[in-house]
């Protein structure tokens, strides 16, 4: 049973530059199996040359070692050499939205943040007297 990226690679499709970049991108995932995807996104091409994000400089320097069997996999599941280079780089922690355990805080333990927060509902509280 082949896998379905070397399906796709073999179909007899188009293979203009912004088709064969989409196919490179979605392919990354395959060629670098599951634990490097987990902590890597190839996110463009430029000419010949894959931009792949990766967690930290130690994921960037141990992949640099793997450079060229990732490469040789891309095309393998693409059916053809469309990335001769590969750029890792080190991407920027991504912060998930949190939720407030509170749903609005007595006060704000930081004084001057607390000191701002009154001063603004005081300035609201006169605007709206005023008003």
């Amino acid at each position: 049973m082949q896998r379905a990226g070397r399906l796709i690679g073999k179909l007899k499709m188009s293979r203009d530059s912004g088709d064969s970049e989409a196919r490179a991108i979605a392919a990354w995932r395959v060629a670098a199996g599951k634990k490097i995807a987990e902590h890597t996104r190839a996110t463009a091409i430029v000419r010949t040359s894959l931009i792949v994000e990766v967690e930290d400089v130690v994921w960037q320097r141990q992949l640099n070692t793997l450079r060229h069997f990732l490469i040789r996999n891309l095309a393998e599941v693409l059916g053809e050499p469309l990335i001769t280079e590969i750029d890792f780089r080190p991407m920027p922690r991504r912060i998930q939205p949190q939720r407030a355990e509170v749903a609005r805080p007595g006060q704000i333990e930081d004084p001057v943040l607390d000191l701002l927060y009154r001063q603004s509902l005081y300035r609201q509280s006169r605007n709206r007297n005023s008003a």
